[in-house]
């Protein structure tokens, strides 16, 4: 008989990144994804170009270690912790989803209309993807971080910044769910 893994359920995911971010802040350290990605690009010679990549990133590269876990997590997670049942998902949300072009809505991860290469390389999907990400960028750089590091290290270090941010991101994202996304689709 064929054992079916699914992935870790929320109490034992959520303890163990309460525990990580119990251990950072007894360090003296923070955790988030956009940091990780500024190392990055100062070691690769960013500096070169932008001051904003000025800065002692050997100081962070321990920071590093998070762009690997997420490699070996994701690694672990589509090798060993998956399996192939559906999302469910409300029957006005599919139907909603199938009016807007989504036919096989959370029979995958991600929908095929939107992640695969044939919608990559369409003028549509090329322009989502460069104005999506100059978006990303600019409202994480303007945030003073990203969704993980401000949801994540500063509401458990009780910051108002990262509170005013999280609200932010929810609000983006509930207008681009309900009023962008019909539009584009």
């Amino acid at each position: 008989m064929e054992t079916i893994l699914n992935p870790w359920p929320w109490y034992v995911s959520g303890p163990l990144i309460a525990l990580i971010m119990a251990l950072l802040l007894y360090f003296g350290k923070t955790f988030g994804m956009s940091s990780n990605l500024r190392t990055l690009c100062s070691a690769f010679g960013a500096d070169k170009f932008a001051d904003f990549f000025r800065f002692d990133w050997k100081a962070q590269i321990w920071n590093l270690t998070v762009i690997l876990g997420g490699l070996i997590g994701g690694f672990i997670a589509v090798n060993y912790l998956s399996n192939e049942s559906i999302t469910v998902l409300n029957p006005k949300t599919v139907a909603e989803l199938q009016s807007m072009g989504f036919e096989n809505a959370g029979t995958n991860l991600v929908p095929n209309e939107m992640y695969n290469l044939e919608a990559l390389m369409s003028v549509k999907g090329l322009l989502l993807l460069i104005i999506g990400g100059l978006l990303v960028g600019f409202g994480t750089r303007y945030a003073g971080g990203c969704t993980s590091g401000h949801a994540i290290t500063g509401l458990s270090s009780l910051q108002r910044p990262s509170l005013i941010a999280v609200i932010g991101f929810f609000i983006g994202g509930l207008i681009m769910t309900n009023i962008l996304l019909p539009l584009i689709f």
